[in-house]
């Protein structure tokens, strides 16, 4: 079977993804795009030699030239175009997170539940890297005991900030947590199969102070608890000096994992008048190439057998909602406590 599959937003990531959809994953056809942005639609006529593109995402859903759509749209638009894709019926994976509103997002569940005959799947794609996936493997087994504690730093390349500022200044990007931190979140959550109870964060705009008028952060940490006293810290910014910086530690009772413990482009080390270096990888697409493009398989595989991913509707708003309770934190310096849902 092969899957017709038409793409939302192509943006940077839009065009990460569908360029491995062209080009890395077998058995489907990327054969439409949408975009209220014209050059975007011109890349993906020019570039990506799209045969049917659209200015209105609607045209493009109802169409019956496409079996399923991938959801790379500003974050705030996603609950309202995966209810849209399930209208039609086609099959959906949308990029992190669901939804900034958990009322939104609850609604949007129901009609992700009423329509199990479709695949909806997350973009959670640290859950299909390799060195993750080990990771779990290792955890799952036993080999380090009780976690404990868990450290996450996901810290983006300092030149991608001016980017980001003009991007601030006229859309929100629903903050720091939510748009980064959001990924160690869901991590948190994979690895210890336990919920975040609780969550203190805070956080400091130090080159580009004008951020704190715009509710986003340059560097955010959050301290949690989860309902078993496990602890997590997580460290999220935008100023990695030195190139995009993702690193996890897992402490247990019987050992301990780093995974990226630096953040390594390739296995090559550089010995010159400068000492030893080692090359760092620059861009999350550099970093997770391989995830991108297993968790599209996996995608694609979950239509074909009929069957459900591994990462949920319900991952994804467990992952809003601590998000949200973290910025909540962050903006009124308190302790937050977190309802389950």
């Amino acid at each position: 079977m092969n899957v017709r599959i038409g793409i939302a937003g192509l943006g940077r990531l839009g065009r990460v993804h569908a360029q491995n959809l062209l080009s890395s994953v077998p058995d489907c056809s990327l054969i439409a795009a949408c975009s209220v942005i014209e050059e975007e639609l011109q890349f993906a006529r020019d570039i990506l030699r799209i045969t049917y593109t659209f200015s209105n995402y609607e045209d493009m859903i109802r169409s019956d030239l496409i079996d399923a759509v991938f959801i790379i749209t500003p974050s705030g638009f996603h609950c309202e175009h995966i209810n849209l894709a399930f209208k039609y019926g086609k099959h959906v994976f949308c990029e992190k997170p669901i939804g900034l509103d958990v009322h939104e997002i609850k609604q949007t569940q129901q009609i992700i539940q009423s329509n199990q005959e479709l695949v909806f799947m997350l973009g959670f794609m640290r859950r299909y890297d390799e060195s993750y996936r080990y990771a779990k493997s290792i955890v799952d087994r036993g080999e380090i005991g009780d976690i404990t504690l868990l450290r996450c730093y996901g810290i983006d390349p300092t030149s991608g900030l001016e980017s980001f500022i003009a991007f601030a200044k006229h859309n929100f990007s629903g903050g720091l947590f939510i748009d980064m931190a959001i990924h160690d979140i869901d991590l948190v959550r994979w690895f210890t199969g336990h919920e975040i109870s609780q969550v203190w964060a805070i956080g400091k705009n130090s080159l580009y102070p004008e951020l704190d008028a715009l509710r986003e952060l340059e560097t955010g940490a959050v301290m949690m608890q989860l309902d078993n006293n496990t602890i997590a810290l997580i460290v999220a910014g935008r100023n990695a000096a030195h190139g995009y910086h993702i690193e996890t530690e897992i402490i247990g009772t019987k050992g301990m994992i780093r995974v990226a413990q630096t953040p390594d482009k390739n296995l090559v080390t550089i010995m010159n008048a400068h000492g030893v270096i080692r090359p760092c990888s620059q861009h999350f697409s550099e970093r997770f190439r391989d995830a991108f493009i297993e968790e599209a398989r996996e995608f694609i595989r979950c239509i074909q057998e009929k069957r459900s991913p591994q990462v949920t509707a319900q991952d994804g708003l467990q992952a809003t909602v601590i998000a949200l309770a973290c910025q909540e934190s962050y903006e009124g310096n308190h302790l937050v406590q977190i309802d389950y849902i």
